[in-house]
């Protein structure tokens, strides 16, 4: 059917247009169109009438001119046989979502039109609204009938009186849908109300009666410029002036500064005046701007900060829906390159797959995670992130609806843990792994399943002679040497083997997977120390200087049986050592009868520490007797007295307390003990004048506090210090003679008697003898043991004893056993002896009884 826009030119007026004024009283038809949208909650209303098979415009409310056209196509629809609902939205109404449209229908049935109303919201009427269309359906339609009979009156008398009823019947339900609508009105739970045209309040109902803090029995009739002078000149008066003066709806948000509160207005002129919706939405804006607080705050953040949103049902994944700017600055994305798509635009092909596969598991259970994965840029450069990812479920806590993930560039931490490691598992000099990580890889090694079970081996390998480099050239050569070393070790095994430098000049290989069978491991082992052992013999050129050395290997095997990785490296280092033992520059392989040589050397230096705490050590002593046959002195000789063993011999512990050291604390013991006992023959006139010699070791002296602890066990015992000889050995002599020297020369100064025991067995010279404060030369037994038979120790005796003499000092022989021994010395000079022809080594308590045995 054709549809026409202009208004009928006959029957009842047409409602006013914008900007068009109505004398009309507030329910003539003029308003069905405002009172259908009001009674069923939507923004339009609309009546057109059929007049000769066309659509005529009738009248309507909440739409500008430029719709009216559009509006009224669609209500062709209800006009078809059977009605229809047009399908939304629709071309000629696009801004329209709901439509709900009634015919009007006279009661013959002839069609008169139809009554419509509209929303640009999609929403649904309730059955008492749906109740209210149909009456107010009713009423157009008497009122179109009503304009036709009108028209018609001069044809029709004959119907005037049931127009007439008719029109008292529209009024009536005029006056039941104005009930029903204020009824509605004070029902809502926005405030409402209306104004006439001078502005004055015409209705009010109870929640605007709340929001405005004001009755309406106060207001009604009351200027609200009057009521509320805080309204003027904002833009709320502005707002609704303008729509007013310009006959058009409008909405917006304005505070009204006395109460405090923020309004959202919804304003709607009619003829009669302006209805006005309005709401509190002071909470609303408090959490909009803290939410732009919070946006603007996140968005100049450091930290990059991605919201992503869970893809619709059915797809996988995820979407990003925010990234603020650190994320650009970081990345080189602009938010809007990012959003909308997948966060995995920043993997690439060194992101670390487990832990994306430990994230994507986090979000299965909604679990919040951290993570640290190498993320890309835009350019392609990648760079190390730290991020935590938490989930944001809905109102029920149920489904997962977003993911806030916060990140932070720890590139530089992750390098700087890198050198760390680096530092902490290899050597710096060689940049080998170093003994943590060997450790850790053995112990993987010795993990393998035992269902495939290789042999491996363990190469200790140390370098012959280095300290004598060392001292020689130098350490920065020594660098050099261990630098060479290692790259030529690196050279002789595969990358699946390992090279590790311990410290020093000791170095270990780890070779593994090398046969099912050990014969055949141990072959393959051999070859490869070979060419180590021919590797590791080619010139070295340090700087300038061509130098050689070698090495001395020890090797032991190990499979999935070995538990104990200290075990294995002390087999390795004892073969190692027994290889320098055989010449150096050799190989050996771990054999148990050293591990039980070792086995029996710790129980002996766990006995040792026993015997320390339990004090089962004794000092014996034996006479040192002078030409006359009477004692000058005695030698305090140490002594175990084992709660098993018994009396065990010096020659049996004494090389394992230097081991463990324990000889510190053995040595310093013996000291304080014969100082005591020289304390208590000091109150004996007649052994007043008796020496102790105590024997002191290469550790012992050494100690950079021995001096201070000599004078300390002198000063409490109130010993007369040239009483306390000590006997120091040639050893001494090797190296460090100035320290040496020094020391003795402040014993000497204390007063203290310094002997060098064993004289002509170690690294003394004539040209060092001379340099060093001592008192006494001591001829070793093994010289005097065949004096008398040996031509070649008569004349090393008859020279130390003239040596002696020449210095000035002092000579003892020990381990004189016969009456012909002694003449002998006697003869040569030697004026002080000790072995058993005189006595042999006594506890105190018989030693005193020999002394009174004694002639005065």
């Amino acid at each position: 059917m054709s549809i026409s826009l202009t208004d009928s030119a006959s029957g009842p007026k047409a409602l006013p247009q914008p900007g068009e004024s109505s004398a009309q009283p507030p329910h003539s038809g003029a308003n069905l169109g405002l009172l259908a949208a009001r009674a069923c909650g939507t923004s339009i209303g609309l009546v057109v009438r059929l007049e000769n098979g066309e659509l005529v415009f009738s009248t309507g409310s909440g739409f500008a001119a430029e719709e009216r056209e559009g509006l009224v196509r669609l209500c062709a629809a209800t006009l078809e046989t059977p009605p229809r609902v047009p399908p939304l939205p629709a071309r000629a109404a696009p801004g329209i979502h709901f439509y709900r449209g009634v015919p009007l229908v006279r009661e013959d049935g002839v069609l008169l039109g139809a009554l419509a109303v509209m929303d640009r919201v999609p929403r649904s009427l309730s059955p008492a609204q749906e109740e209210d269309l149909a009456t107010l359906a009713g009423l157009v339609a008497g009122q179109l009938n009503l304009q036709r009979q009108h028209e018609e009156r001069q044809l029709l008398d004959a119907e005037l009186s049931r127009v007439r009823t008719a029109m008292r019947q529209t009024e009536e339900d005029a006056h039941r849908l104005a009930t029903r609508l204020g009824i509605t009105l004070e029902s809502i739970t926005e405030g409402f109300y209306t104004l006439d045209p001078q502005w004055r309040f015409t209705y009010l109902n109870r929640e605007g009666e709340r929001l405005l803090q004001k009755p309406s029995a106060r207001l009604l009739g009351k200027s609200i410029w009057k009521e509320f002078p805080g309204a003027i000149n904002t833009a709320f008066s502005e707002q609704v002036r303008a729509a007013v003066e310009g006959n058009y709806q409008v909405e917006f948000e304005a505070l009204y500064s006395p109460l405090d509160i923020w309004f959202e207005v919804r304003a709607y002129p009619f003829p009669d005046g302006l209805a006005v919706f309005f709401r509190d939405i002071s909470e609303r804006r408090k959490a909009r701007e803290q939410l732009m607080l919070l946006e603007t705050s996140i968005s100049r953040l450091n930290d990059i900060v991605l919201i992503t949103e869970a893809m619709p049902t059915g797809k996988q994944g995820l979407r990003i829906i925010f990234a603020n700017h650190a994320f650009q600055r970081h990345t080189g994305y602009s938010p809007d390159e990012a959003l909308g798509r997948s966060p995995r635009m920043l993997c690439g092909p060194l992101t670390q797959a487990d832990e994306l596969d430990r994230i994507r598991t986090a979000f299965l259970h909604g679990e919040p995670i951290q993570a640290e994965l190498i993320t890309y840029k835009k350019d392609g450069s990648h760079f190390w992130m730290e991020v935590d990812i938490v989930p944001v479920a809905d109102d029920t806590g149920v489904f997962f609806t977003h993911w806030v993930a916060v990140g932070r560039d720890i590139t530089r931490r992750k390098v700087a843990e890198s050198e760390i490691k680096h530092l902490a598992f290899y050597d710096p000099l060689t940049q080998l792994p170093n003994r943590q990580l060997l450790m850790d890889r053995l112990e993987h090694a010795l993990s393998h399943s035992p269902h495939h079970p290789r042999e491996g081996v363990l190469m200790f390998i140390d370098l012959d002679n280095f300290k004598t480099l060392n001292d020689t050239m130098g350490h920065q050569k020594g660098d050099l040497l261990l630098q060479q070393v290692a790259a030529r070790l690196a050279a002789c095994v595969s990358k699946a083997d390992t090279v590790a430098r311990l410290g020093g000049d000791e170095f270990v290989v780890m070779l593994e997977d090398l046969s099912h069978d050990p014969q055949e491991a141990a072959a393959k082992a051999e070859a490869v120390g070979e060419q180590i052992l021919a590797a590791l013999s080619e010139p070295y050129l340090l700087g300038d200087y061509q130098h050689y050395s070698t090495c001395s290997i020890g090797i032991t095997s190990f499979d999935h049986t070995h538990t104990n990785i200290g075990d294995l490296l002390k087999q390795a280092d004892l073969a190692m050592y027994q290889a320098k033992m055989s010449g150096r520059n050799t190989i050996c392989f771990f054999d148990p009868v050293m591990q039980a040589a070792v086995t029996a050397s710790v129980a002996l230096q766990s006995d040792l520490r026993r015997g320390l705490r339990e004090s089962q050590f004794l000092l014996y002593y034996q006479p040192q007797v002078g030409r006359d046959g009477r004692m000058t002195g005695v030698e305090a000789l140490l002594r175990w007295q084992h709660s098993e063993r018994g009396l065990v011999p010096p020659a049996e512990f004494i090389p394992a307390a230097e081991e463990a050291g324990l000889i510190l604390p053995l040595g310093q013991w013996a000291l304080e003990t014969a100082c005591w006992q020289l304390a208590a023959w000091a109150r004996r006139p007649e052994t007043a004048a008796l020496s102790i010699a105590v024997n002191v070791s290469v550790r012992q002296f050494r100690h950079p506090e021995f001096v201070d602890l000599v004078m300390a066990a002198l000063k409490e015992t109130r010993v007369s210090p040239h009483k306390l000889k000590l006997e120091l050995t040639e050893s001494l002599l090797a190296d460090d003679m100035d320290i040496t020297i020094t020391k003795m020369a402040k014993l000497k100064a204390m007063g203290v008697t310094l002997s060098l025991d064993d004289f002509g067995m170690g690294y003394s010279s004539l040209s060092c003898l001379k340099r060093l404060p001592l008192d006494q030369l001591k001829i070793d037994r093994s010289f005097v043991e065949d004096i008398l038979r040996d031509p070649n120790d008569a004349a090393i005796a008859r020279t130390i004893i003239g040596l002696a003499q020449s210095l000035g000092l002092g000579v003892v022989a020990e381990g004189v056993e016969t009456e012909a021994q002694r003449d002998f010395l006697s003869r040569h000079g030697c004026e002080c002896y000790q072995g058993y022809l005189f006595c042999k080594p006594l506890p105190i308590g018989e030693l005193e009884a020999f002394m009174q045995s004694l002639p005065a």
